[in-house]
């Protein structure tokens, strides 16, 4: 009967108020919801919405559906999140920066999910490392070396995982109201402090215009802060790859040249600036910018490395992975340069479909039993406004088979676009919201 009286108030316009919603959520994680009656709850809450106190009590009832973390640490617990991109291997940048700076990170992260990479995908390219730790582990590894990347547990917010089930074969993926709970509820049973928002729009993210990515930011914004947790959004491009590789062993190996060989680009612009704001609201920095000198200095010190590699170890990596860490990857057999068909500058560039090859190469899932290749997806890519002679390489295809190779460069050579005059850009950075 509750489920019913939950169902049919949000049929009517009307908001559940907190506790019919915790109600809700914990027989999402139990069983006394059932899948119809799930159903209709996503369908309400899609077709009429929810305001921003019943927005952030589903999200609070989401999250304490299951375990919550809770840390006594000598520094404050603080993670970024990312709407997912291509080429965006920020977390393995930000984290073990923020770690030398004095956060600490206990980052629970996915896998990859349509076109875009699954941080912990990228993580498990390097040989022995484990991202489904214990959560004694998980714990000693965080206090020992300030950060670990892990996925969640099966306690980690159940409802969400329940009701997101239902939201894919429904077609309420979509709700706005859904994707804000759900995102938050993982991230926020970590027991963070204050968390860092990277909402990316463009052709390589899931929100296309920067109007639907503002749209989410401020949900986002606003529904962490009302539950208890300081938290800014930047809002960020993303009509071109984040780094000039997409593939789970070529983007660490990008990772790898930030850290260790103080490689410059999107790729440490983006994680300086998000470190920055967090290290700014966290009080490790006075200010943003002061906050974003401390990350860069991080990295060009080799502190963030440092970090990078102890982080590697205590997951079951190599030890002195950042020192060696060339030989540890795994290499693709065929590599392919696909060739520029004409003179000119790089005026488009298609990052979801870039996305898609890779995950045709075996680099990503297209059924969640899909077993991936980390060796295989695609490097040196170009970038928007380069110019580029006929015959020049737009990018290198790294793929199993020679068969699968060719069947890439058909479509990635459709991907990027040539024309005689440099493109508009707009700044990496696009606008900042804050609670």
């Amino acid at each position: 009967m509750q489920a019913r009286a939950v169902i049919a108030a949000l049929r009517q316009g009307d908001m559940p108020d907190a506790e019919a919603l915790a109600w809700f959520a914990q027989g999402l994680s139990d069983g006394q919801v059932t899948d119809a009656q799930a159903a209709a709850f996503a369908m309400a809450v899609c077709l009429n919405g929810l305001d921003a106190p019943a927005r952030a009590n589903l999200t609070r009832a989401m999250r304490d559906s299951g375990d919550t973390l809770d840390w006594s640490l000598d520094g404050p617990v603080i993670d970024k999140h990312s709407t997912g991109g291509v080429g965006d291997c920020v977390s393995l940048v930000l984290a073990p920066a923020l770690a030398a700076c004095g956060g600490y990170v206990p980052m629970i992260s996915g896998r990859g999910l349509g076109h875009t990479g699954g941080t912990l995908d990228k993580m498990e390219a390097i040989p022995g490392l484990r991202v489904d730790l214990p959560e004694d582990r998980f714990r000693q590894v965080v206090s020992d070396t300030g950060a670990a990347i892990v996925s969640a547990s099966a306690n980690i917010a159940p409802a969400d995982k329940r009701l997101y089930a239902i939201r894919d074969v429904t077609a309420t993926v979509e709700s706005l109201d859904l994707i804000t709970a759900s995102i938050l509820s993982k991230k926020l049973a970590a027991g963070l402090d204050h968390l860092v928002l990277d909402v990316k729009t463009g052709s390589g993210a899931f929100m296309k215009s920067t109007e639907d990515a503002r749209a989410l930011a401020q949900s986002l914004v606003s529904t962490a802060n009302l539950a208890g947790c300081q938290t800014t959004a930047l809002i960020s491009d993303m009509n071109a790859p984040l780094a000039p590789a997409l593939g789970n062993a070529l983007e660490i190996a990008e990772v790898m040249r930030v850290l260790c060989d103080g490689a410059q680009g999107p790729l440490l612009e983006l994680s300086a600036a998000l470190g920055g704001v967090l290290l700014a609201n966290a009080g490790l920095a006075k200010d943003v910018d002061t906050g974003t000198q401390m990350i860069l200095s991080a990295v060009s010190s080799g502190k963030a490395a440092e970090a990078f590699g102890k982080m590697v170890y205590a997951q079951g990596g190599p030890v002195a992975f950042a020192e060696n860490w060339q030989r540890f990857l795994p290499e693709a057999p065929v590599i392919v340069e696909v060739p520029a068909p004409a003179p000119g500058y790089i005026t488009q560039i298609n990052g979801e479909a870039l996305g898609l090859a890779v995950v045709a190469l075996g680099g990503g899932r297209q059924v969640e039993t899909d077993t991936i290749d980390p060796a295989v997806g695609l490097s040196d890519v170009v970038t928007l406004g380069q110019k580029v002679s006929k015959g020049q390489p737009l990018l290198r295809i790294h793929a199993a088979r020679e068969a699968a190779a060719q069947a890439a460069a058909h479509s990635v050579i459709d991907a990027i676009s040539i024309g005689a005059k440099t493109p508009q850009t707009q700044p990496l950075v696009i606008e900042r919201i804050d609670g």
